[in-house]
């Protein structure tokens, strides 16, 4: 937000974004209360934020601001507090299993330099060389299939069954993804 367009009748807004409605957002997850944690911030404080610019009663880009606030609210808060919305999911379906079953223990060794090499080999064909020239659609295609068949793998964990917890990896690696180009997008037009 400090590179983002905003205006000293903003600040009031921002407060609320992101002192009353990001820990409201975690509390609707503590307290399992999945209905209104899907449409708060996109619904609620979407129109509740928007309105308090109005109040601030400056007009000057004010499209821009508010867009700015409301997407860094939806990038920032929303899209990232699904997932420990899904941690906990996953280890409520798993009954008998301690309350931190959804961690992993031990970080994973990091890759070995054959396979790093193997990867730079397959970087042919960039998807969008002016956003972010290091995607390719070999790594995007790559990706993809490889989070969808872990998906699937790993569907035991999940209160999904193996089609379904491969479709759900299909699509959040392909909104992954996307969101990726996204932010570089932003970064780009933020300098």
């Amino acid at each position: 937000m400090t590179i983002a367009p905003t205006s000293r009748g903003d600040h009031q807004a921002l407060f609320w974004a992101f002192f009353l409605v990001t820990p409201a957002q975690y509390v609707l997850i503590a307290i399992k209360w999945y209905g209104m944690f899907t449409i708060m911030i996109p619904v609620y404080a979407f129109l509740f934020i928007t309105i308090r610019i109005v109040l601030a009663a400056e007009t000057t880009r004010f499209l821009e601001r508010a867009a700015a606030i409301q997407w860094a609210l939806m990038t920032c808060v929303y899209c990232l507090s699904y997932a420990p919305r899904s941690w906990g999911s996953s280890c409520a379906a798993s009954p008998g299993r301690e309350p931190n079953c959804c961690f992993p223990r031990h970080n994973r060794p990091a890759q070995r330099r054959g396979t790093v090499r193997f990867r730079e080999a397959l970087r042919r064909r960039r998807i969008s060389p002016n956003v972010s020239p290091n995607k390719t659609w070999e790594g995007f295609l790559g990706g993809v299939a490889l989070a969808t068949l872990s998906g699937a793998l790993i569907w035991w964990a999940t209160p999904f069954n193996p089609w379904q917890a491969g479709v759900m990896a299909l699509i959040v690696a392909l909104m992954g993804f996307g969101g990726g180009l996204v932010m570089s997008a932003i970064k780009r037009d933020r300098g």
